[in-house]
């Protein structure tokens, strides 16, 4: 009835509650009491709580039904003077709704022995049975502990944690804390060290430990178990048995205050307001990673980073996933960014692969930080606060300014003109490289960084499959077209033409074209004009030559000019053509270049 916790409802029976209502036994017990809710304010747990009697003699099955299926928690009550009532017929339609049940021995005031020994086989049986109090409604006995204990059945339950039959925890408990002690593993090391056991107290309770009380937990542990704590710190194995204790000795809620504060639900699922919280983008607004996020990408980057060789192999890389319920890059990433020459991904890489799942898909960027533990580690509210939503790009062309670092640029062309090539080529590919790639690893993206005027932006570059009958608003929104045709061959131009004029000629779209495999011996293009005629006529910049039939890495000078294009849509057609901006714009990219790459080596250096 109340799957949010935000109040409990128990069904319970009627001495035991007029008891706890006015404090003393009463005289006469009616057949059945009436429903009561206690505030939330005079409870341990501060949630209300109703409570609903049931008699036997005054109600039929089906209104036993109806109570069951709308109660959280159930107090099935025996006489601990009468055998006969501990599987009474309630117990036995209780156990079916699969909710939790509190055993109650109630009259303990007329034994002197104890109902544990016959009541442990029973609970042993029935994994719904959370706990059994004795009590005694007469003599007030551990009446408020019944309460307590039916909230902490709730709240707390022990079914999704912990098997009774094998005494161990159950495998997702056991997933859910090996992915939060990974997560608070800050140096990857395996174990927890002082530092990082102090923080995550102070994550999950608000106060941190004092060094005694560390070290008796350390203590604990290693009483018990002979690898629970190597190098002072605590191991995954010690975390877990730790857990397991808490779980054994009645403390559920130290487990679920952990698993609640880490994103988990009651059926210890990843909450979907964890990972996926709310974020309003307006039209015609990206979104990007601010300067938090990527020093928290880059910490993880760091962490994972053993080698410290600035790229992730691939087991450095499933290290990185292992937080995942699933591996979230496949193999067209290594084709989307930067690569060493073992073809693992950079730090650039990396980080760009980052920048285009948030500009492309923000939603997915969210669910993946939330698996990080962004939230957590950065200490912010949410996943959100990692994004920025960039405001109306048509306000940007107004302004004639821009605080975006993301640029998408869309490259036309027909089948065979260059475009793959053109895109490996912005990723430091040359065509000897780009043969390597199998065709089933091949992408239609690729993103790394250009610098404009000394400041790092990022270049999104699409390749659109050749339509030209329909092309949808999806495959025409983008900061710059790139146009690209073959010089090799006749036909290749022509297609780029028709582009521009049916779709981009009366657009604010800056365009450019590009005559791709200069290399080549260049053919006369079938076309009413060359490109060079079109350019002027259009007023557009001249087609710029291209290949990535080179020895080295191919040049990256027309990207620079791409990314300023994009930046500054309103730069004229003579700024365009003077060379001091082309110099100032990449001598200001070699700078930075530079510049960043000593920086990371610095920050790597004293770890």
């Amino acid at each position: 009835m109340c799957g949010d916790k935000e109040s409990v409802t128990a069904l319970i029976f009627t001495s035991l509650i007029m008891t706890l209502v006015s404090e003393e036994f009463p005289a006469v017990v009616p057949y059945r009491a009436e429903e009561i809710t206690i505030p939330a304010d005079v409870t341990p747990e501060r949630v209300p709580t109703h409570i609903v009697d049931y008699s036997e003699a005054e109600q039929t099955d089906e209104q036993l039904y109806q109570e069951i299926s709308k109660a959280n928690v159930i107090c099935i009550v025996y006489s601990v003077n009468n055998k006969k009532s501990y599987l009474c017929s309630p117990f036995t339609v209780c156990v079916c709704f699969r909710v939790p049940l509190i055993l109650v021995g109630n009259k303990s005031d007329l034994v002197e022995h104890s109902s544990m020994e016959t009541v442990l086989p029973i609970m042993n049986k029935y994994t719904e049975i959370e706990t059994c109090v004795e009590c005694s409604a007469k003599n007030l006995k551990n009446i408020s502990e019944l309460f307590y204990y039916a909230q902490k059945a709730v709240l707390h339950p022990t079914g999704p944690l912990y098997c009774p039959e094998k005494k161990e925890m159950r495998s997702a408990c056991v997933r859910a804390l090996t992915r939060i002690f990974k997560v608070s593993d800050l140096d990857n090391d395996g174990i927890l060290n002082d530092h990082e056991l102090t923080f995550f107290q102070r994550t999950c309770f608000n106060t941190p430990l004092a060094p005694q009380a560390l070290e008796d937990v350390k203590n604990v542990v290693r009483k018990n178990l002979t690898d629970g704590v190597r190098d002072n710190g605590l191991t995954l194995k010690g975390f877990l048995f730790l857990h397991t204790l808490f779980i054994q000795r009645g403390r559920h809620e130290t487990t679920w205050a952990v698993l609640r504060r880490f994103g988990y639900d009651d059926d210890l699922e990843l909450h979907q307001d964890y990972l996926f919280p709310l974020l309003k983008i307006p039209p015609d607004c990206t979104t990007e990673l601010n300067h938090n996020a990527y020093l928290f990408l880059q910490s993880v980057f760091d962490k994972h980073d053993k080698d410290r060789d600035c790229a992730l192999s691939p087991e450095e890389l499933m290290d990185l996933f292992d937080v995942f319920p699933y591996v979230p890059w496949g193999l067209d990433v290594n084709s989307t960014v930067c690569t060493n020459d073992q073809g693992w991904i950079t730090y650039q890489g990396y980080l760009s692969q980052w920048t285009l799942t948030t500009y492309l898909d923000v939603q997915r960027c969210l669910e993946y930080l939330g698996y990080l533990g962004y939230s957590i580690i950065a200490e912010q509210e949410s996943q959100a606060s990692a994004i920025t939503v960039t405001r109306d790009k048509k306000l940007d062309l107004k302004k004639k300014q821009t605080q975006r670092n993301v640029f998408r640029c869309h490259a036309f062309g027909i089948t065979g003109s260059g475009k793959t090539g053109f895109l490996q080529g912005f990723l430091g590919r040359n065509l000897v490289r780009q043969k390597a790639i199998k065709e089933e690893h091949k992408s239609y993206y690729a993103i790394s960084t250009a610098h404009v005027y000394g400041q790092e932006k990022y270049l999104l570059l699409h390749e659109i499959f050749p339509d030209f009958d329909f092309l949808s608003e999806t495959e025409l929104s983008c900061d710059i077209v790139c146009l690209i045709y073959d010089v090799s061959n006749p036909c290749s131009f022509e297609y780029c033409a028709r582009i521009f004029k049916q779709y981009f000629m009366d657009s604010k779209t800056p365009c450019m074209l590009i005559a791709a495999k200069s290399d080549l011996p260049e053919t006369k293009q079938q076309y009413c004009m060359t490109p060079l005629e079109f350019c002027r006529k259009h007023k557009m910049p001249p087609p710029q030559s291209y290949t990535c039939n080179t020895a080295a890495a191919p040049s990256k000078d027309i990207f620079i000019k791409l990314t300023t294009m994009a930046v500054y849509p309103h730069i004229t057609h003579a700024d365009l053509k003077s060379s001091t901006f082309w110099l100032r714009a990449s001598v200001g990219a070699t700078v930075c270049a530079m510049l960043g790459f000593a920086m990371y080596r610095a920050l790597l250096r004293p770890r």
